[in-house]
C-alpha cells in the first residue's frame, strides 16, 4: 500500500465511515423494534450489530494491511484483509442463527405489532443511511483494490435489501392482520444473509489460497506481453496472485540470443513499465534469459497463465 493510501487518504477512512453508519443504523433500528415489537425489525437490528462488528474488524485489519513490508513480512501485510472479510462472513452466519432463534417462537405464538408506521419510518431512514454508505464503500473498494471494503459494501447493500423485505413484510402484517407473516419474513431474511455470508467466506478462502488476479486484469496483462511478440520477445512461465490490495506478477522474458545484456535490461525495464501502466501498483518480477535456452516452446504458447 502506497504512502498516499495511509491515514485519512486510505481505506481506513472508509472503515471509520462504516463504523459510524453501523452505530447510526443500530440506534434507529433499535428504536423501530422497541416501538413495534416486530421480530422482523429485530432481525434487521441484529444484522446491523454484525455490520458494526465487521466494520471494527475491518478497521483493525486495514490498519495492519497498510503497514510497509518488513524483515518478517517481506511481501507486506496485505493478506490481513482476508481475515477481516472472513470474520465478517462468519459473523453474518451467526446473525442468521440468532434471527432464526428469535423468529421460530413467534411462528408458534404470533404476537400483534404496535406503532407500526412510526417504526417503519425510522427503519426507512436507517436503510437510506446504509444505501448511501454502501455505494461509497463500493467505489472506494475499486479505487484501493480492497476486498475488505468490498465485503463491507456488499454486506451493507444486503442489509438494505433485507430492510426492504422487512418493511414490506411488516406492512403486509398491518394490512392483512396475519401476525405470523412477521417471523416468516425474519426467517427469509436469515436465509438471505446466510447466502451473503457464505459468499464472503468463500472469497476470503480463495484469497488466502493465492488465487490468480481476476480475468479482466489477466487480459490486460496478456495484451501487454503479446505486444512484444513482433519484436522477437517471448514471455513464459507467467504466474500471478492477488493478495488483498496487492497484485504480484512474475514471468520469464526470452530475448534474441545476440542481444547485449544492456539491451535486454532496458527491454525488461520497458516491459515492467508497460505492465505497471496496465495494472497500477502491481509488484512485477521479470527473469531475463536468451531465447535458445528453451526452444521447445512455441511463441503462441508462451504467453500463458499458470495462476
Amino acid at each position: 500500500m502506497t504512502a498516499s493510501q495511509t491515514g485519512m487518504g486510505s481505506p481506513v477512512r472508509f472503515a471509520w465511515l462504516s463504523i459510524a453508519a453501523a452505530i447510526t443504523t443500530i440506534t434507529l433500528k433499535s428504536i423501530a423494534y422497541f416501538l413495534t415489537g416486530s421480530v422482523g425489525l429485530l432481525s434487521d437490528t441484529l444484522e446491523s450489530f454484525v455490520n458494526l462488528a465487521g466494520a471494527v474488524i475491518a478497521l483493525a485489519m486495514l490498519t495492519i494491511a497498510s503497514r510497509p513490508a518488513d524483515d518478517d513480512h517481506t511481501y507486506g501485510h496485505s493478506k490481513a484483509e482476508y481475515f477481516s472479510s472472513g470474520a465478517e462472513g462468519i459473523l453474518i452466519l451467526i446473525a442468521a442463527a440468532s434471527i432464526a432463534a428469535a423468529a421460530i417462537p413467534r411462528i408458534i405464538a404470533p404476537q400483534p405489532l404496535e406503532q407500526v408506521w412510526i417504526g417503519l419510518a425510522v427503519s426507512v431512514v436507517a436503510s437510506l443511511v446504509n444505501l448511501v454508505v454502501s455505494r461509497m464503500l463500493l467505489q472506494a473498494s475499486k479505487r484501493f483494490h480492497s476486498i475488505t471494503l468490498e465485503a463491507d459494501a456488499h454486506h451493507l447493500m444486503t442489509d438494505v435489501w433485507t430492510s426492504g423485505g422487512v418493511l414490506v413484510g411488516v406492512g403486509a402484517v398491518v394490512l392483512t392482520g396475519w401476525n405470523v407473516l412477521d417471523p416468516i419474513i425474519a426467517l427469509v431474511v436469515a436465509a438471505n444473509i446466510v447466502w451473503t455470508g457464505a459468499k464472503i467466506v468463500r472469497s476470503s478462502v480463495l484469497g488466502l489460497m493465492d488465487t490468480a488476479i481476476n480475468q479482466e486484469h489477466q487480459a490486460a496483462l496478456q495484451k501487454v506481453l503479446t505486444s512484444y511478440l513482433a519484436r522477437g520477445v517471448v514471455a513464459s512461465d507467467l504466474r500471478t496472485r492477488q493478495s488483498g490490495a496487492e497484485q504480484f506478477i512474475a514471468f520469464h522474458v526470452r530475448i534474441p540470443g545476440d542481444w547485449t545484456v544492456t539491451r535486454g535490461h532496458d527491454l525488461v525495464g520497458e516491459i515492467e513499465r508497460d505492465v505497471r501502466a496496465a495494472l497500477p501498483g502491481a509488484s512485477v518480477l521479470i527473469h531475463m534469459e536468451p531465447a535458445m535456452a528453451n526452444p521447445a516452446h512455441s511463441s503462441r504458447d508462451d504467453v500463458r497463465h499458470h495462476g
